[in-house]
């Protein structure tokens, strides 16, 4: 048995997990998803001081809150830049309360970068801009298709996504390389619609050492549009060498 803790990406929260954690717990995993601060049911705490050290804490503290050790941790898109610094963090205070790390199309930063780091500068001018006309406080949802859903997954994302925290945007990740990197770390990559703003990440995790990488045949959002072929995936990862 793998305990998981799964972190979502921007705008969305815990909810995103539904049709996945019962599946990995069904195959004998603990499971423990995460909602960030100021979205999902703790939308009502949105405010412009929700920085990424913010998100960072809201995981740490679920697993030292539990208690939990020997942690396959979980990022999804932005969830990827929090589950790095949460390696860091944890790597130092609390050796062996990770085991190892996957990112969901996610953002795996280099020392110094910021989530908007990976992103072309029509993208940041443009977040930045909404960001501002919010007064520092949100970026909007965006459609759910952009992820490569339709039809009825649309809606359903489209009815449960919140606005993102802007204040974390371009906050820098300041780490310990070799400290995270001493953790397995598994990109998976979805790839059929591939969502444009993760190509930086998907060329960065194939040229360098240390990176296991798994193509999943669906959309951005698989928890949602493959929810069997990413818990799979998942339970692979758990079933290989720590």
């Amino acid at each position: 048995m793998a305990t998981f803790v799964l972190v979502h990406g921007s705008w969305h929260g815990a909810w995103c997990w539904k049709r996945v954690k019962p599946l990995l717990r069904r195959a004998g995993h603990e499971v423990h998803a995460v909602t960030l601060t100021g979205v999902g049911e703790r939308a009502h705490l949105l405010s412009a001081d929700i920085r990424l050290d913010t998100h960072i804490t809201d995981v740490v503290n679920l697993i030292n809150c539990e208690e939990l050790s020997d942690v396959i941790l979980v990022g999804h898109s932005y969830g990827g830049i929090v589950i790095t610094g949460v390696a860091d963090r944890l790597q130092e205070q609390r050796p062996g309360a990770l085991r190892q790390l996957i990112y969901i199309d996610g953002t795996a930063p280099h020392p110094g970068e910021s989530w908007s780091s990976a992103h072309t500068p029509e993208v940041v001018a443009a977040r930045v801009e909404a960001g501002m006309k919010s007064g520092g406080l949100s970026l909007p949802c965006p459609d759910a298709s952009v992820f490569g859903l339709a039809g009825a997954d649309r809606d359903w994302v489209n009815r449960r996504m919140t606005p993102q925290p802007f204040g974390l945007y371009r906050d820098p990740l300041h780490f310990d390389e070799s400290r995270v990197a001493s953790l397995p770390r598994t990109f998976i990559d979805c790839i059929e619609p591939a969502f444009p703003n993760i190509a930086t990440m998907r060329k960065r995790v194939r040229s360098e050492p240390g990176w296991k990488v798994i193509e999943l045949w669906t959309g951005h959002d698989a928890m949602v549009s493959a929810p069997d072929e990413l818990a799979a995936a998942l339970c692979d990862c758990a079933s290989g060498p720590a």
